[in-house]
C-alpha cells in the first residue's frame, strides 16, 4: 500500500514540495501525480533523490524498494493515451508490482492486440486505457478470465465529449469482469490493479 498520494494539479510548486517533504519524513515512498516540471524542480530542491516521470507527469520517491511481483498487464490503445497509461504504470510499480506494458493495441489495429493474447491470459489483472469510442476493455474482457480495469481517456474528436463517450461505453460493457475508473484516472487504475495483484499473490498456495 502507499501512504497518502499528492495530486499536484491545482497546487503551487511550493505547496507540492512542502507536502511531499512532510510525507517523506514519515514514509519511504512518495507519489505526486499530475505534476509539471516546475513542481518537480521545487520538490527536488527539498528532496534531492526524488525522480520525475515526464510522460506520466508524476514524481516518485523510493527509499526502500519493494520486490516487484509480476501479474499486472497494461494495455494502451494509442500514443495519445500514454500519459494516462504511464500514470497507471508508475503507480502500480511503486506499490511493488511488475507492469508488463503492451502499447498501441487499439481496436483499429486489433491484430496487434491478438498477437499478445498469451501474455494477456497469463495476467492476474489487466488495465485497458483507451479514448475515442472506448471499445478496448470490452474486447479484452471477452478474451480473458481475469479482472479488467477500464480507463477512459479524454482523447478523441468532438463527439467524445472529453472522455464522456468512452466512459459510457465502458460502463455499458457487455463483457463480464470490467470495472471502470474516472476519465484520465491512471492513478486509480494503477492502485486498484496493484491491490488486486497483491491479494491474488497472498492467496497463492505456498
Amino acid at each position: 500500500m502507499l501512504p497518502e498520494v499528492v495530486l499536484g494539479e491545482g497546487k503551487t510548486p511550493h505547496q507540492v514540495a512542502e507536502i511531499a517533504t512532510r510525507l517523506a519524513e514519515q514514509a519511504d515512498r512518495v507519489l505526486v501525480t499530475r505534476a509539471d516540471a516546475d513542481c518537480f524542480a521545487a520538490v527536488r530542491e527539498a528532496i534531492p533523490d526524488a525522480e520525475y516521470h515526464e510522460t506520466a507527469r508524476s514524481i516518485t520517491l523510493v527509499r526502500n524498494a519493494m520486490r516487484r511481483e509480476p501479474g499486472v498487464t497494461l494495455l494502451c490503445g494509442g500514443t495519445a493515451d500514454l500519459p494516462v497509461a504511464e500514470e497507471a504504470a508508475v503507480t502500480a510499480e511503486l506499490m511493488g508490482n511488475e507492469v508488463q506494458r503492451v502499447y498501441d493495441v487499439g481496436v483499429a489495429g486489433i491484430h496487434r492486440l491478438l498477437d499478445h493474447l498469451p501474455a494477456l491470459q497469463d495476467a492476474r489483472v489487466i488495465i485497458a486505457v483507451a479514448g475515442m469510442e472506448g471499445a478496448l476493455p470490452s474486447v479484452v474482457a471477452g478474451l480473458v478470465a481475469v479482472p479488467v480495469i477500464a480507463v477512459p481517456t479524454s482523447v478523441g474528436y468532438g463527439a467524445s465529449f472529453g472522455g464522456i463517450a468512452p466512459l459510457l461505453a465502458m460502463l455499458n460493457a457487455c463483457a463480464a469482469g470490467v470495472s471502470v475508473v474516472n476519465i484520465d484516472n491512471g492513478f486509480g487504475a494503477g492502485y486498484q490493479a496493484g491491490v488486486i495483484n497483491r491479494l491474488a499473490l497472498s492467496e497463492r498456495p505456498d
